[in-house]
């Protein structure tokens, strides 16, 4: 095992001045990388980021020279430990991002190993060209990454594995000279072994290794069955034994065999060349199969696989009842008949839709013939989406249960012979009951892998005792089902030291002289695959981890504590897609694609510095701080994380704990008192609005503020729309009543859309009442003044409670406002309020929900509104989206019957409330909104409208565009007959 060395930091500030890219050796860019998405910690020596091959070559000359090691990493997403080490994590996922060439009549590309899987894809389309290999985490794993584990992915029955598809690398070996490794003919082998150089003596070393032939056959003996498709065990010296030279019948050499699943050990990839399939058939559908068993399910399994499926995948019952508290998961269960012990998912793609759901009823006659399972259904079209959604979150979902206790990754890459399943899974049941543990099954039922998870509390001896005694137990049974002990996620540090068991001493000798071979100073990511410490050191969690008790002001009581919420993060960098995948998490890191800037790297610092020495209380970290500050509070996390971690609501909290350690700075002061101040400027709005607007004062204003000064800063409104509310006349109907909600935001800027609302509203037959109450507490929640926030909101919970029903629901203009009633009002409450709390929760509507809940029960419709044709392209407002509720407000703008609403695929505006006016924060708050807003909507002819119901993103769009966005309410208004 590879020793720690001490390097002064002066040795690292020299080392970063002769890099052309970054390095990075303080604590918090040191404790971000201390973690991927395994049960492993450890902190690196520092954290590079290469501009490019010289800066490579430079950090290898470095390593050698001060005897310390480098860890290749792409997105961090690999459950083995894999990128977890004491050496320089060299972070390629920034720099190393191009696709460099695409043959089409030769059907391979070439690129860079920071490329994306899915944007590989995307840009192979266009070639009609697809890369086969698709792991659950397909939108942000790199293909540097699925190169290193010999990645497969949920259509590996089909597509094979990342080694299956790769031709060629080039990077740079342990001594710093840069080798390319591709198909040689025996000719060129024989050549290669008579080079005087570190690549030559790797072919002669391999030669003479595997030339006896009593080698060879020790190897096929105790290697994986060769029938088993998924296999990480070692270094792939079985795959190199039955090669020419050594079997005259075998494919020509290629080292590439061996270092795909390599997991960085052996060179430093710099270019990767891959095989690339046609596209997919068109026609897609999934039989979703229920079962009442684990073993009935497997058993159906093989049934599926005399099909011809693309992919054959397996959830059970844990895995689905985690989906049912996810905002974004929950949605996705509607294939779902009550509460199947296991799901079956068989996905069939034809070049024909009748031929597509003819094989499907064959699928389904088939396991009725067997008398297996009861309940079918073919999800087609979109839907497929949706259930293949709801099957890679379950990663995610297995950290999103309270408590110490989890779905620990300790034996969750075991692969067998399909045919072997049902019993090997029987058995491994069996030695679970053993030691009184429940287990998760999911994932690739159709390759002889599911990914099984037992509970354990890694907090605890016992559960550290555990952690290794199961992986002991079953790495047993895998070697008697000759199985792999990894089929996809790699050795790394969880099961390196299980290696020698599984293939034999002679055979682990041979892995070890492998590394010896390509990399004998341990330059290249040691302690994986040989060499590893104990499997359960250097966890994570380990056993006496302090997990304290800390009073807040927000309810935590679910997760059992903040530190815990913050534990719901598992490392699996959901956070890291970028904007061409979609959705809203995390715009900071889709801005600048940097770690710091991810949903994971908040949570990981939370976890670590909560748990740090302190003065005055816990959250008195400046590292907590600076790793937040570019949380824009959007909420996309709650809903888009598998493991809904909520970092909008840590943020909130740090910063109310924060401040009483600190104090608080003028302009958070100011934001959070916005209601007040404006409420100043409403004595002169004249006056006010002039001297915003003048170059001179505003300019003036905005170095008081700390605004920026490119932002146009909102005027207000001439009145407010709650003096209007309180002196108009109530106009009576005989349909519903509703109450209109008077936010903050709306009273004194948006006062004309508060009066549209109240006239759309009355126009279609409802009777709005405005019952008393104060502000929601949005600016004070937004800032961290969690007191006053609290006081509104019990207010707002006493002064409305008695009037707030489900047949009176109070109607919201403003988003970010009317969804504090939703979020945090249950969160912030006194306890003897949260029943009302749940309750107004339950009953506040956006204007848009509510006339979509109107249309279907058929008290609005489309006879009520004009003909004419109209395009409208809607931004919806990051509260919305964290909800589930954006769809309803394209619901309501397509009343009108030619209306043709279109939701921009956009994330967050970018604005975020006050951020974006903050003048530190100004240049990501634009770079945001040109990720996919500011382009489309410049893109855009005149005559089409642009809407969104949020404030602030409407002057994101204003500021950004010149173009002016309108709120929905404004208009269905105006297409009312």
């Amino acid at each position: 095992m590879t020793a720690k060395v001490n390097i002064s930091n002066r040795h690292l500030q020299k080392l970063n001045m002769a890099l052309k890219g970054q390095l990075h050796f303080d604590d918090v860019m040191k404790t971000l990388y201390a973690t991927d998405a395994s049960a492993y910690r450890e902190m690196p020596l520092a954290v590079a980021f290469p501009q490019d091959e010289e800066d490579i070559k430079t950090l290898i000359q470095f390593a050698n020279e001060n005897n310390t090691s480098l860890i290749p990493r792409t997105a961090g997403t690999s459950l083995a430990g894999q990128v977890v080490g004491h050496g320089i994590v060299v972070d390629v996922s920034r720099t190393f991002t191009n696709i460099l060439e695409v043959n089409k009549e030769e059907g391979w590309v070439r690129l860079q190993p920071g490329v994306i899987r899915d944007e590989l894809n995307k840009h192979l389309k266009d070639y009609d060209l697809f890369f086969g290999p698709e792991t659950s985490t397909a939108n942000r794993a790199m293909v540097g990454g699925m190169v290193g584990n010999n990645s497969c992915g949920s259509n590996s029955v089909k597509y094979g594995s990342a080694r299956d598809h790769l031709l060629e690398v080039r990077g740079f070996l342990s001594d710093g000279s840069e080798a390319v490794f591709k198909e040689v003919t025996q000719e060129e082998f024989e050549a290669k072994t008579k080079l005087d150089t570190l690549e030559g003596r790797l072919y002669k070393d391999v030669q003479e290794m595997l030339a006896p032939a009593e080698v060879r056959e020790e190897i096929a003996k105790e290697f994986p069955k060769p029938s088993i498709p998924r296999r990480n065990t070692g270094y792939a010296i079985d795959l190199l034994a039955r090669m020419q030279p050594f079997d005259s019948n075998g494919k020509p050499f290629n080292f590439c065999e061996l270092i795909a699943g390599s997991e960085g050990t052996l060179i430093f990839i710099t270019e990767i060349k891959l095989h690339c399939n046609p596209t997919p058939p068109k026609y897609k559908g999934v039989l979703c199969a229920q079962f009442d068993s684990i073993d009935e399910s497997l058993k159906a399994n093989l049934i599926s696989l005399k099909f011809d499926p693309t992919a054959v995948e397996l959830m059970d019952k844990y895995v689905l009842d985690c989906t049912k508290n996810s905002i974004e998961h929950s949605k996705n269960r509607f294939f779902l008949d009550g509460d199947p012990a296991a799901v079956l998912v068989t996905e069939i793609s034809r070049d024909s839709e009748e031929e597509m759901r003819k094989v499907a009823k064959e699928l389904e006659e088939a396991f009725k013939a067997a008398g297996m399972g009861h309940y079918y259904k073919l999800v087609e079209g979109s839907d497929v989406k949706r259930v293949w959604d709801l099957r890679k979150a379950g990663l995610g979902l297995l950290s999103n249960v309270p408590g110490d206790p989890k779905a620990a990754p300790v034996i969750e890459d075991t692969a067998v012979d399909v045919e072997d399943l049902p019993a090997f899974i029987a058995e491994f049941n069996k030695t679970l009951d053993k030691y009184n543990l429940t287990c998760v099954h999911y994932a690739h039922a159709g390759s002889g892998e599911l990914h099984l998870r037992p509970i354990l509390d890694l907090k605890v001896e016992e559960g550290n005792k555990m952690f290794k005694t199961i992986a002991e137990e079953i790495a047993k049974l895998v070697k008697k089902y000759r199985g792999s002990l990894s089929g996809e996620h790699g050795d790394g540090r969880l099961r390196g030291e299980f290696i020698e068991f599984m293939v034999g001493e002679k055979n682990f000798k041979l892995i070890e002289r492998v590394k010896r071979s390509w990399d004998n100073d341990n330059i290249f990511n040691p302690n994986k695959i040989v060499d590893t410490p104990p499997m359960n050191e250097s966890l994570r969690f380990m056993p006496g981890i302090e997990t304290p008790e800390i009073k807040t002001t927000l309810d935590f009581s679910y997760e059992q504590g903040i530190i815990r919420a913050a534990e719901f993060c598992n490392g699996a960098g959901a956070c890291r897609k970028t904007e061409k995948t979609g959705g809203t998490m995390c715009p900071s890191y889709m801005a600048t694609r940097n770690e710091k800037n991810t949903t994971r790297a908040r949570a990981n610092i939370l976890r670590e510095y909560l748990r740090a020495p302190y003065e005055i209380n816990r959250f008195n970290h400046d590292e907590i701080y600076e790793v937040m500050d570019l949380c824009l509070s959007c909420k996309g996390c709650k809903s888009e994380c598998p493991s809904n971690v909520d970092i909008a609501k840590l943020k909130a909290e740090f910063l109310h704990q924060y401040y009483q350690a600190n104090g608080a700075p003028l302009r958070a002061k100011l934001i959070a008192n916005f209601p007040n101040l404006t409420q100043l400027a409403m004595l002169t709005p004249g006056l006010f609005n002039l001297m915003i607007s003048n170059p001179l004062t505003g300019s003036i204003f905005k170095s008081i503020t700390g605004f920026a000064q490119e932002r146009s800063v909102p005027k207000v409104h001439k009145f407010t729309f709650k003096s209007w509310l309180k002196k108009r006349t109530q106009k009576k109907s005989e349909k519903k009543m509703v109450y209109i909600f008077c936010d903050e935001f709306t009273n004194f800027n948006d006062t004309e859309i508060g009066l549209k609302t109240i006239e759309l509203l009355e126009k279609l037959g409802y009777e709005v009442h405005w019952q008393p109450h104060v502000d929601s507490g949005r600016t004070y929640i937004s800032k961290g003044f969690l007191t006053e926030a609290k006081d509104l909101a019990c207010k707002n919970i006493e002064m409305l409670k008695d009037y707030i029903t489900e047949e009176t629901p109070l109607i919201g203009i403003e988003p970010s406002t009317i969804m504090t009633f939703r979020d945090e009002y249950p969160s912030i409450v006194h306890t003897h309020q949260k029943d009302d709390a749940k309750n107004l929760a339950e009953n506040a509507l956006m204007i848009d929900e509510f006339i979509a809940r109107e249309m279907k029960a058929g008290r609005i419709t489309a006879d009520q509104f004009t003909e004419e044709e109209k395009l409208i392209k809607l931004h919806t407002h990051c509260q919305q989206k964290a909800t589930g509720t954006q769809v309803t407000g394209k619901q309501m703008l397509s009343l009108p019957k030619n209306y043709k609403v279109q939701i921009i695929p956009s994330g967050c505006c970018g604005m975020a409330g006050s951020f974006g006016y903050e003048k530190e924060h100004y240049e990501i708050s634009m770079q945001v909104g040109e990720l996919v807003l500011f382009p489309t909507v410049r893109q855009q002819p005149e005559d089409v409208i642009i809407a969104a119901a949020g404030t602030s993103c409407r002057h994101q769009i204003k500021d950004g565009t010149e173009r002016t966005a309108l709120h929905p309410v404004e208009i269905l208004l105006d297409a009312i007959k």
